[in-house]
């Protein structure tokens, strides 16, 4: 059997491209996925990396799940002094209520002149504000001492918002308008209406 001049060529040539193609194909190209392949003795680095970093992942687990606990636990805490109540105008009504057991044990013990019952607000996203408005007078140091008594509450009440008119000059007392809020459970808040409420 005898090589014909173009066979010959074509032989040449198939031994030309198939080493190059082969230098291609498992030499510079990377696998279908992108990346580029390696002996198995070159993943090992890779996957001990990967093992260890899944590790770390795995030791913070039980960490943050301790850390949310805690959280979990002192939010509990916490709301425990909101004003516990099913309405808003009963937690108004803990707040008058608390108002006067505070300035009965002052010496000598205040006198509420009126009352005035403000308007629900949202207190953030997850509470309700509420407020309750004392008018009376007093003593420089009866007032002083009344806010200090306020603070040591158990309830979650603060002074909003403090007037203080101009002085009587034979009684030594000042009149007082004293707005406290108070703060409650979301759900007290009144339901929103109109096309916000959507």
């Amino acid at each position: 059997m005898s090589i014909t001049e173009r066979d010959r060529r074509f032989l040449i040539g198939l031994a030309v491209v198939v080493p190059l193609i082969l230098i291609y194909r498992f030499g510079l190209s990377s696998d279908s996925s992108g990346v580029a392949s390696f002996s198995p003795t070159d993943r090992i680095p890779i996957e001990e990396r990967r093992l260890a970093k899944l590790r770390q992942i795995a030791a913070a687990e039980p960490g943050k799940e301790q850390i949310l606990t805690q959280v979990t636990a002192e939010l509990a805490t916490r709301e425990k002094e909101l004003i516990n109540s099913d309405s808003a105008p009963q937690a108004q009504a803990q707040i008058v209520q608390v108002l006067r057991q505070v300035g009965r044990a002052q010496s000598p013990a205040l006198d509420f002149r009126g009352v005035e019952i403000g308007q629900v607000h949202p207190f953030g996203d997850n509470y309700g504000e509420v407020l309750v408005t004392v008018s009376f007078d007093a003593q420089i140091e009866q007032l002083v001492q009344f806010l200090a008594d306020l603070t040591t509450q158990k309830q979650l009440i603060a002074t909003n918002e403090i007037r203080i008119g101009q002085a009587h000059p034979k009684q030594k007392s000042v009149p007082v308008r004293l707005t406290v809020s108070g703060i409650v459970k979301k759900s007290l808040l009144p339901a929103k209406k109109g096309p916000s409420a959507i």
